[in-house]
């Protein structure tokens, strides 16, 4: 379980497209093999460790899901190790299990914020709702407002500087996995029906 709470910017070794080698410097710390580190979004587990960097295996799910098949060797990626028992969680449940991609449409700054639109699919949108929480690329976010098929967000200046967002342009894919609880109300709600 995570936060959305970034705590920092890892920045790509390499990747082939199966194994992921990112430099960490404090994501690196007080982790072992097997441990999960949201990366990106994605609750990944850590296969390998030396010095300050973190390997993690891709899985065909997880690059259908994310935006990884994108990443390249100096990309950053945010970065969050798992949650404590009784630790502080300053954002809102999230799970590392990425729903599907989003497209930046726009990313403007109004004032001191940083206002962004983003396009989802159908099958995400009918759990995105007004004030609602959202994670885009493992990030922690109320959403402002809702379209059809997009919805806002405004990013304080800090969110913007330390983490990728402040370098999302139009056009970028993002992760993102929605509310956890809105899926289960809808699980709970709606009988479930065999294909």
């Amino acid at each position: 379980m995570f936060s959305g709470i970034v705590e920092e910017m890892g920045v790509v070794e390499s990747f082939d497209g199966k194994r992921l080698s990112v430099r960490a410097n404090e994501c690196s710390k007080e982790v072992a093999l097997s441990e999960s580190v949201c990366v990106s979004g994605a609750c990944l587990t850590i296969v390998n460790l030396r010095d300050q960097i973190i390997d993690f295996d891709i899985v065909p799910e997880t690059l259908a899901r994310t935006n990884f098949a994108d990443v390249k060797q100096g990309h950053s990626l945010n970065l969050e190790r798992a949650l404590e028992v009784g630790q502080r969680n300053g954002g809102h449940f999230v799970q590392g299990h990425v729903d599907g991609t989003g497209i930046l449409i726009s990313n403007e700054q109004r004032g001191n914020s940083f206002e962004m639109e983003i396009s989802a699919p159908p099958n995400l949108m009918k759990y995105i709702v007004d004030k609602g929480f959202i994670s885009v690329d493992g990030i922690s976010l109320t959403i402002v407002s809702c379209r059809e098929e997009s919805f806002h967000i405004s990013l304080v200046p800090f969110t913007f500087v330390n983490t990728t967002m402040g370098d999302r342009k139009k056009g970028d894919l993002v992760n993102l996995e929605v509310d956890v609880i809105a899926k289960y109300i809808e699980r709970l709600a709606v009988p479930y029906v065999k294909k």
